[in-house]
């Protein structure tokens, strides 16, 4: 089992997706997203963040955790809550001794659609189609979770083999 992050303060995206080599098969297990909320001091926002990817982690035995990385920010402070966010979930998989991959958005779109300034639709059908599903997968952080998770499938995947 691979978990997907997309970090944030307010939304993160989470993501579990299950990779079966017989056939060789990916196929999703869950998703949604953490919210907390703006009135709540952000130690109780992050420690919410950090108790639900242990939850997460626990009941689905996932074995691995791709984040998405932060990779460029326009505005300082919303960069410095998701870096906050990013720490939270290294630190709650790390106590579960998970190993932490991290992938910058241009990876993400590398690993899915081939193409480094892919806009996020196309991001969206690749997930769609990697997954054999037939609607968007919603809300977007979701989306941008499990895309996190299948580039960590498909990269993995080559280091391996």
């Amino acid at each position: 089992m691979i978990l997907g992050i997309d970090p944030g303060l307010e939304n993160t995206g989470w993501g579990v997706i299950e990779t079966r080599n017989e056939k060789p098969e990916i196929r999703l297990v869950d998703c949604g997203v953490i919210l907390t909320s703006k009135k709540d001091r952000s130690e109780v926002r992050l420690e919410k963040i950090f108790e639900e990817i242990q939850k997460i982690i626990k009941k689905y035995k996932v074995e691995e955790v791709a984040m998405e990385s932060l990779f460029f920010a326009k505005n300082i402070r919303s960069a410095m809550s998701v870096a906050e966010a990013i720490g939270v979930v290294k630190v709650a998989a790390q106590n579960l001794g998970k190993t932490i991959f991290e992938y910058t958005p241009l990876q993400v779109k590398i690993a899915l659609v081939g193409y480094g300034r892919a806009e996020k639709e196309q991001v969206e059908v690749m997930v769609r189609e990697s997954l054999n599903l037939e609607k968007v997968i919603s809300p977007g952080h979701a989306s941008d979770a499990v895309a996190v998770a299948l580039t960590h499938s498909f990269t993995s995947s080559f280091v391996r083999e």
